[in-house]
């Protein structure tokens, strides 16, 4: 089997250090994995030492799996590309851009053949959504999506868990959010648009519509943060142009991959954040059809959003990579 060199830029953060153990999980075939971190502070993971980011760190690099931030992949990722690896990167920076392929494995794996040196990872909240949608998608076409999102803090970083516990513990810290989450739900994540969407919403709309190659399907979301650790959930309500039962939902979702369905109401069976936590599966349940409108459908989703809705899915797409290089 050929073996591939691999970077991972941005080891130090809570996705950097997922992408790591998971790529040894799943026995990704790496000949060479180098272990970049961009503020240049030092560590190790299994003897494997960071080095700091420059040019010469990509040379005979194949595939780049990139979680730095936005403003650090904006400049170095054209590099790694340049230098000839394939960067799959996080962050939001490039998601929209026409040239750079956004990439589910389970929505659209095609797109990834598009690549010009760069793949974009879509946002937490839209890859567990559409993971769940697509098989729906496919049977009845979807038309509108109305979503909430209930969102873990691990989603805003470690230091966001931090503030979490410490606030848990009874201290008043307060830095991550604008509010105090232990306790607490907090109706924003990310800043406010000029349409009083947050940019984070906001992602939900442009990705959804990008994946689905449809800019017709109406997407309008509420994001919230919860003082849950880890594990997003979303109830997700959608309006198809053909009709889809709750018996033909439940047996789409039965068979579609990366699903796994927990819907047992009389015992009540339906997906958790806390059993979604360090899973690979996207969870869905208190499937139901909507009494208020002919075509609709309600769901419940639930992922561990640092696993499938990160690191997973940029391993999953070196995964499809490979395959063709």
């Amino acid at each position: 089997m050929k073996k591939y060199n691999v970077a991972i830029l941005g080891i130090r953060g809570a996705v950097g250090q997922c992408m790591y153990r998971i790529l040894k999980e799943r026995k990704f075939p790496v000949n060479k994995l180098i272990l970049i971190s961009p503020s240049g502070a030092g560590g190790q993971l299994d003897g494997i030492k960071y080095v700091p980011l420059s040019k010469d760190v990509f040379n005979g690099v194949d595939i780049v799996l990139s979680s730095p931030g936005a403003e650090v992949s904006k400049i170095w990722a054209p590099i790694a590309a340049k230098a000839g690896a394939v960067v799959i990167d996080n962050t939001s920076q490039f998601r929209m851009d026409k040239d750079v392929p956004l990439v589910v494995p389970e929505v659209n794996p095609e797109d990834i053949k598009k690549h010009k040196g760069i793949i974009a990872n879509p946002n937490c909240s839209t890859i567990q959504m559409l993971v769940a949608l697509k098989p729906l998608h496919d049977f009845g076409k979807i038309k509108r999506i109305v979503v909430s999102t209930y969102q873990a803090v691990s989603g805003a970083g470690a230091e966001a868990v931090a503030e979490l516990e410490d606030q848990l513990a009874g201290n008043k810290t307060f830095k991550k959010f604008p509010h105090q989450i232990a306790h607490n739900l907090i109706p924003q994540i990310d800043v406010f648009t000029d349409n009083f969407y947050t940019k984070e919403e906001m992602k939900m709309v442009n990705e959804t519509r990008k994946m689905f190659h449809d800019n017709k399907i109406q997407v309008s979301a509420t994001c919230v943060r919860v003082p849950v650790k880890n594990g997003h959930s979303e109830s997700v309500n959608i309006e198809t142009k053909s009709k889809i039962t709750r018996a033909q939902a439940i047996k789409l979702l039965s068979k579609a991959p990366g699903v796994k369905l927990i819907d047992d109401v009389k015992r009540s069976q339906y997906p958790l954040p806390i059993n979604a936590d360090g899973r690979d599966e996207t969870f869905v349940g208190r499937v139901r059809e909507d009494i208020s409108i002919p075509n609709g459908l309600n769901l419940w989703v639930v992922s561990d959003n640092l696993r499938k809705g990160a690191a997973l899915n940029a391993i999953q797409i070196a995964e499809i990579l490979i395959k063709g290089l």
